[in-house]
This record gives C-alpha cells, structure tokens and sequence, in this order.
C-alpha cells in the first residue's frame, strides 16, 4: 500500500453537497515508544530501531494516550516547544511542560487515558502550543522501570471553527 503524507489540517463536512454541515476535524493516531520509563528523555516513534523523537504540529490538540505495553510505576508524559525549526533554522527548545499529558499515569496497565481521567495530564484536551511544534517528553515517576509503548490520539485545532472554506 502506498504512503501519503500532507501538510493540511484534514477537516471533513461529512459529504453534506448542501454545504450546510459543519466542517469537523480529522483524528490522527501516532505510535509512541519509551525506551526506559526510569528516564527522562524525548519519547519515540514505535520502537528503539527508528529512534526518531515524536514530534506533534502547532495547535495539536492530545485527546486520548494509550499504554499498550507496560513498563513498571507511574510516569508523566508532556511535552517541550520548538521554535525556529525548519530549512536552515537553529532549533531551539523552549520550557518543558512534563506533566501536560500524563500527570502520574500508571505504566504498568494497558490503559487508555483520557480528557478528565484519572492519569490526565493539565493539557490533555487542549491546545499544546497554539504556534510552535512540541517534542513528547517523558519523566519517570516515582519507581518506574521498563520500556512502554502506546498510542497518542490527537486532532489539529480548526482555526476557522468549522467554517466551510470552499
């Protein structure tokens, strides 16, 4: 199968040809690899093999983060900006927020944390960063141990509100 990748924010009236419906916006799932749940570091993509920090797009909104294979303890999972990145731009890290998503989750269950569950990190349903991307970090909590993998489910905040734009 083939691979395509885009840089819109997908958005979608549901095939309404009236243009009546409102147009709303697309989920996404991305994978998520924690090496050493001991550690504090960037979380990467699926497994230790890509290494490849998992990086979400400006006005990223995380609705939902899921432990499918668990580590021991309790850990946080936020994240930190980036500002000036792209072609030929000095990346530079802005203030870490390290209990934005995850505020002392178990990593010891498969469970699926969501916006006002226990677990739930200050951002969790919120725009990460309205104008920057933002590096996935995590922090180990208390006695953690073990490598941890998941899913983040997340959605791009519409800008126009689900105005019809064509």
């Amino acid at each position: 199968m083939a691979l395509a990748t885009t840089s819109s924010i997908w958005r979608s009236t549901g095939g309404d040809t009236t243009r009546t419906a409102s147009a709303g916006s697309m989920e996404m799932v991305l994978p998520f690899y924690i090496a050493n749940a001991a550690a504090t570091s960037n979380v990467s993509i699926a497994s230790a093999a890509t290494g490849q920090a998992v990086i979400l797009p400006a006005g990223a909104v995380v609705v939902q983060v899921s432990i499918t294979a668990v580590g021991t303890g309790n850990i946080d999972l936020g994240f930190t900006p980036l500002v000036g990145v792209g072609v030929g731009q000095t990346t530079t890290l802005g203030t870490n927020v390290p209990q934005a998503f995850l505020a002392n989750a178990s990593s010891a269950t498969r469970v699926s944390v969501t916006v006002g569950a226990t677990g739930g990190g200050a951002s969790l349903g919120n725009v990460a960063n309205a104008t920057n991307l933002v590096v996935v970090t995590t922090k180990a909590n208390g006695v953690s141990s073990g490598s941890v993998t998941g899913a983040i489910r997340y959605y791009i905040a519409d800008p126009s509100y689900g105005e019809e734009n064509v």
